[in-house]
């Protein structure tokens, strides 16, 4: 169910509780000449204010849109994101996952949510994956000084569980924002739900990593030359598509090459 965590300080037998609760008498019912007229509502108990820290999912991405639309910097998204209550994965998370690398970079990658090492770093693909991606970018001349690093998600979902469509929304306009604010010459996504998400199809990584697509959004000059590829942590346990990926990275490098991009060796 996700549940990581203990929430009270004791145990609770709630065996106990219920066999209390089964050996008092039943209440007597009320019959209609004594059962008490329910009280008229007021003004204030009839429209109760809305709480901000469990916004409904509609209102949560409509905030995001705003909030998103007037960053005019990443230093601003992320102070934001940092006061953001729309996505109720932020009550259970340890730190906030905003990117890391160079914001400067002409690579951008994005991949899909935090882990438990991630969580409790603050920054992405830290580690065991993360390990593996930066090996991967080292083999075709990158590192975290040449490229940008951002996730889909902000915050870990509990237990590593698969976001909600409901969180992704409430987080995809900061994404969409920091792509913009980044400008990248080319973007890599990375994983599944990252590319269905940001291209908008429902066809699976397998489909469609290893080929070009273009990211457009309104605050682009022009559209990005986007590549989906394989998320580490589905390599390592498929170990049999890295043959896939490497070609990816390959795609990668001369497509950085052609551009004019790529990292001096």
């Amino acid at each position: 169910m996700g549940a990581d965590e203990a929430i009270l300080d004791a145990p609770v037998d709630r065996y106990a509780a219920s066999a209390a609760a089964a050996s008092k008498p039943p209440k007597k019912k009320a019959s209609g000449m004594d059962r008490p007229s329910p009280p008229r509502p007021t003004r204030a108990s009839a429209a109760p204010p809305t709480d901000r820290g469990n916004l409904a999912p509609s209102q949560g991405a409509a905030d995001s849109r705003k909030l998103a639309a007037a960053c005019r910097s990443l230093d601003e998204l992320r102070n934001a994101l940092e006061t953001f209550d729309g996505c109720a994965l932020k009550s259970t998370a340890t730190n906030l996952v905003f990117a890391d690398g160079n914001p400067a970079a002409s690579l951008m990658l994005v991949g899909e949510a935090p882990g438990a090492d991630e969580d409790r770093q603050g920054r992405p693909f830290v580690g065991v994956s993360g390990r593996m991606l930066d090996r991967m970018l080292a083999h075709i001349g990158f590192d975290r000084e040449t490229a940008y690093i951002a996730n889909m998600l902000y915050w870990r979902p509990p237990g590593n569980r698969t976001p909600t469509d409901q969180e992704v929304a409430a987080c995809l306009p900061f994404v969409r924002r920091q792509i913009e604010l980044v400008a990248p010459q080319i973007l890599v996504l990375v994983g599944g739900r990252s590319a269905g998400t940001l291209l908008g199809t429902n066809q699976g990584i397998t489909r469609i990593r290893g080929q070009w697509f273009e990211f457009e959004s309104p605050g682009l000059e022009r559209p990005v030359p986007v590549l989906p590829t394989f998320h580490p942590a589905y390599l390592l346990r498929n170990s049999a598509n890295k043959r896939l990926a490497w070609r990816d990275m390959i795609a990668l490098k001369l497509k950085a090459a052609e551009l004019g991009i790529l990292p001096a060796s």
